[in-house]
């Protein structure tokens, strides 16, 4: 193998065409969740694909996820500046082409949700659509809201409820580890290719004087 073709510098990178370049450095961070994010404006129910969800903390329970820059129209974002609530619901393997499609520029007045076949699902306490046919369903309000270095914006989310499929049983342990792979959760890596994961082992609590053990 060519070591210098398959070394990237900056300037290797800068120079790369801007289709390739994305494709290239969203693949870099690896596998990701993928997420169906639901908004609305009070009439029209959106939907967006997103897989920049990450954990910020347990206590208040907190979840962040990255927006591109608000330079072109953004249905989700001011969505969610203008209600301040929003939901996050897990891609299935089952539908994970109906949720990809999602990410198609829409007219404004156009619902994702009946462009692609999805269901929008309300609770009696949240304003925001949920996706019916996910298996993990995420209330959240915004707690705090950034602009990044490079105008995207970064919006941290404090989890308001909780909805698991009553026909994934077991898959809440005991210690309140959720085992996301028996939900049948799909992951994303780059910009377009799914995946399905598969259990590799649960380790015990790390410490410095205590050999490693394997559990359920």
């Amino acid at each position: 193998m060519d070591n210098q073709a398959n070394f990237f510098d900056r300037s290797r990178i800068d120079q790369m065409p801007q289709r390739f370049r994305a494709n290239f450095i969203n693949s870099l961070s690896g596998f990701k969740s993928a997420s169906l994010l639901g908004t609305s404006n009070g009439i029209t129910p959106n939907l967006a694909v997103i897989s920049s969800v990450v954990h910020v903390g347990a206590n208040p329970p907190l979840l962040g996820i990255v927006m591109r820059p608000h330079t072109v129209r953004r249905d989700s974002l001011q969505n969610i500046k203008d209600t301040g609530c929003y939901t996050l619901n897990h891609i299935g393997v089952t539908f994970t082409d109906k949720a990809h499609q999602t990410s198609a520029r829409y007219e404004k007045d156009e619902s994702e949700f009946y462009a692609t076949g999805l269901t929008p699902w309300y609770s009696e306490s949240f304003s925001a659509p949920y996706v019916e046919e996910s298996a993990l369903k995420i209330g959240l309000t915004v707690a705090e809201h950034f602009t990044l270095c490079n105008e995207t914006e970064f919006i941290i989310g404090e989890i308001k409820e909780v909805f698991l499929s009553s026909t994934n049983k077991g898959v809440l342990h005991n210690d309140g580890y959720l085992d996301i792979s028996a939900l049948g959760t799909a992951c994303i890596s780059g910009l377009d290719t799914y995946h399905s994961t598969q259990h590799i082992a649960k380790y015990s609590y790390a410490k410095p004087d205590r050999v490693l053990s394997k559990t359920k």
